[in-house]
């Protein structure tokens, strides 16, 4: 079988509140691209990319941390360790950061032991997708 994959669609991940869980996501760094309290979901941006982090809520999920059963979602930031620093100084502490082959990743846990990645590619930077530029435009040479 040859099943043509085109790349990736959305990322479910299981909550058992709703609010707390934007409010979690939002702290560590994802904006909300939007939220349907009455359908219990809440989708999160990640990039620039249209398929994002889909929260939903079910009902009667308990925190819990997280355990060999939890998938593990890694996102590409620039520099996982200054993201880790930005991330504890928000009040979402991640684990330590962890050497991989293609640079650093930090991970941590929502209250319902889904984890989420932040990986770099510093020691591998042809690999790397190129950071949105946001200064502003140089004036043109007259």
């Amino acid at each position: 079988m040859s099943l043509q994959l085109l790349g990736f669609d959305n990322v479910l991940l299981p909550v058992g509140d709703l609010g707390a869980a934007v409010d979690f996501y939002e702290r560590a760094g994802f904006p909300l691209a939007f939220r349907l309290d009455e359908a219990g979901i809440a989708l999160l941006k990640v990039g620039e990319e249209t398929p994002g982090v889909l929260l939903r809520e079910e009902e009667g999920l308990l925190p819990r941390p997280p355990g060999d059963w939890a998938v593990r979602v890694w996102l590409e930031v620039p520099d996982a360790r200054a993201a880790g620093r930005e991330l504890a100084a928000a009040g979402v502490v991640p684990d330590e950061p962890i050497s991989v082959s293609t640079g650093w990743t930090v991970e941590l846990a929502d209250p319902w032991g889904n984890v989420v990645g932040f990986t770099d590619y510093l020691k591998r930077p042809s690999l790397a997708r190129t950071p949105v530029d946001v200064r502003e435009p140089e004036p043109a040479a007259v």
